[in-house]
């Protein structure tokens, strides 16, 4: 069964990032933690007011137009769309 997904290495991988998620948690400050939060919804307003220009928006205009690599981009598209706000 080559199917290429080996489920036991994806559940470790979920699991050390959950661990590095709480480990996070635990060490920062609570003011930087808003401070994150306030920063990622204004690069969500900024996307949001990009895709009302332009009816097409990939990560790589988004990462030219925001400063963002192109992960940053595409992280913040795919978490729009899974919001249902984009």
């Amino acid at each position: 069964m080559d199917e290429g997904v080996d489920p036991t290495r994806m559940c470790q991988t979920l699991m050390d990032k959950v661990a590095r998620s709480k480990l996070l948690m635990s060490v920062a400050e609570p003011d930087l933690l808003v401070l994150f939060e306030d920063w990622l919804e204004e690069l969500e307003r900024e996307v949001l007011s990009l895709a009302r220009r332009s009816p097409v928006i990939d990560s790589d205009t988004l990462s030219k137009e925001l400063g963002l690599s192109r992960s940053g981009a595409n992280f913040l598209l795919k978490k729009l769309q899974k919001e249902e706000k984009l």
